[in-house]
């Protein structure tokens, strides 16, 4: 990591955010030690402005911080830092400092990172298990299936039905994305490059 941070004004603040789902888990404060020590470590260290003194998240709790990426703003003085948590992050048990609750589209990210964990750690009687061991051709049938009753809910003007199949579909889709070795960030990308063109 070859960043250039800027300390000359004093402690720079530091945004941590999950790096498989996005989400925001807390904002945090290092000096040019904290930072140098997180890098070398590969766990977040902050300033603490309470204990005036270097500290290790998770030092006490073992809920760390474990970097995965770190970024500088266009100025130089504020922090992205992208990490895989070992715990809940907030010392009120909650996974992020800003609460629990998560925007709707910040969901799939979460239920795409939890399918990825079964790939990785199989669960006895899991559904997705059972679909990530089937194979391909059982994972894209299974997408077919949803895209045909999607439509037809469609079709049928149930609102509530249509609803439950898209979720249905949705899933499934993020289940042959992943038996593909691939995620939804590869199609959102896709998406983007086509608004960009479009406008």
């Amino acid at each position: 990591m070859n960043l250039q941070p800027d300390f000359s004004k004093g402690l720079l603040p530091a945004i941590i955010q999950n790096d498989q789902d996005g989400r925001v888990l807390m904002l945090g404060y290092m000096n040019a030690a904290a930072f140098e020590l997180s890098k070398k470590d590969g766990r977040v260290c902050f300033f603490s402005r309470s204990k005036n003194r270097l500290w290790i998240k998770g030092e006490s709790s073992g809920n760390f911080l474990n970097i995965q990426s770190m970024q500088l703003d266009c100025d130089a003085d504020a922090l992205l830092i992208r990490v895989k948590p070992t715990g809940p992050t907030c010392h009120t048990g909650s996974n992020s400092c800003f609460g629990d609750e998560l925007p709707s589209t910040d969901f799939l990210q979460t239920l795409q990172a939890l399918i990825q964990e079964r790939q990785r750690q199989p669960v006895k009687g899991s559904y997705t298990n059972q679909l990530l061991e089937a194979g391909i051709d059982r994972m894209a049938q299974k997408v077919g299936e949803e895209g045909v009753e999607t439509v037809i809910a469609a079709k049928n003007n149930d609102l509530n039905k249509l609803h439950e199949e898209a979720a249905d579909l949705l899933y499934h889709l993020l289940v042959l994305l992943t038996g593909k070795n691939t995620d939804l960030n590869a199609v959102v990308d896709i998406l983007k490059s086509r608004h960009q063109k479009a406008h």
